[in-house]
């Protein structure tokens, strides 16, 4: 194959972004598109079809799995998925022998999933593929009801998260080693680009994802986005200073303040309940 088509599809522009930037490093690649949500992702593969196709897994109105569903597993081309999850997503995926990238990932391991692809497509897998993707999509779906007299199903006993819960740690690289870090151990997120720096006492830790999508595996409970680039840890919150009639300033327990826009006052005032 001279040169790889590939169809970018994401709901975050950053995120579509730091893939487009992560391809860019492969002379033999071309991207073919790039696409805001599954509905725009069915047209684009049969109108442009690309050989591989980078798939975010959680997007509104129609996900990952839709699109799929939408097109067909035997008329899909290679499919790498992208996730924030690495719990019950990348088992199906492992399972099932799909490629697949967890948020935040590094440029090796990228470069490890699109050499893969490559070479699927070389071999000429593609009816193999699609066998694939269609076991993925009955997984997805959930065990079949029992007939009635059996019983019913009994779940593994140590049942990880599903995609849409708040996860309640996160992995970070710490020089050549990784670490976990409690979620509820940050005092606030800042973003950068399509990176957001975890600010945990007197450290900081990079990780590259969007905001957006850091937020949406948070505890919407205990994390409030305070601004466009900042989210806070709402009981770190000590203070609120009214500067100005239209200026709110956070105060945390570390000292640090934060100016809340004024488009999100409001929701942050009723999350603190707001004095009378």
């Amino acid at each position: 194959m001279a040169e790889l088509s590939v169809l970018l599809v994401d709901d975050e522009p950053l995120a579509r972004r730091g893939l487009r930037q992560a391809l860019s490093r492969h002379a033999d690649v071309t991207v073919c598109g790039e696409c805001r949500d599954g509905r725009e992702a069915v047209s684009a593969i049969h109108s442009l079809r690309p050989h591989l196709v980078l798939l975010d897994v959680q997007m509104p109105e129609l996900d990952g799995f839709g699109v799929i569903r939408e097109v067909g597993a035997a008329r899909m081309p290679a499919v790498i998925f992208v996730t924030a999850y690495d719990t019950f997503a990348v088992r199906a995926f492992d399972m099932h022998a799909v490629d697949y990238l967890v948020k935040p990932f590094a440029d090796e391991r990228f470069d490890e999933a699109l050499h893969r692809a490559r070479q699927r497509l070389r071999q000429g897998e593609a009816v193999e593929l699609g066998r694939k993707l269609a076991a993925l999509l009955a997984d997805a779906a959930g065990p079949a009801v029992p007939a009635q007299g059996t019983g019913a199903a009994e779940p593994p006993p140590s049942e990880p998260a599903r995609p849409g819960e708040p996860m309640d740690r996160l992995l970070v690289k710490v020089g050549t080693r990784s670490v976990l870090v409690p979620v509820a151990d940050i005092d606030w997120i800042g973003a950068d680009d399509y990176c957001v720096t975890l600010h945990v006492g007197d450290r900081e830790h990079v990780l590259r994802e969007s905001l957006a999508a850091l937020e949406s595996r948070l505890d919407a409970e205990r994390f409030v986005r305070i601004h466009r680039s900042v989210i806070v840890n709402v009981e770190r919150i000590r203070e609120l200073h009214h500067d100005s009639p239209t200026e709110t300033v956070v105060v945390l327990s570390t000292g640090q303040r934060l100016r809340v826009s004024r488009t999100r006052k409001d929701v942050l005032e009723r999350r603190l309940g707001r004095a009378r």
